[in-house]
């Protein structure tokens, strides 16, 4: 996974962390938590706001 796969991260952080409530997760967590996704191969610094943001509002939408 790439951080342009906001969609297929959103799944996995949904099934690796199922009773958290995404919507109250800081972007520093969410960082982390992505970066250590099973798959994910893409650069750590390679994100910003915009893409975690991204990330976060998906992750919210798979809650639902």
């Amino acid at each position: 996974m790439k951080w342009t796969d906001v969609h297929q991260i959103a799944i996995a952080l949904y099934d690796t962390h199922p009773d958290t409530d995404p919507q109250y997760v800081r972007f520093t967590d969410l960082h982390q938590w992505v970066t250590e996704l099973d798959g994910f191969s893409d650069d750590p610094n390679r994100s910003n706001e915009k893409i975690l943001e991204a990330i976060q509002m998906a992750w919210m939408e798979e809650a639902e």
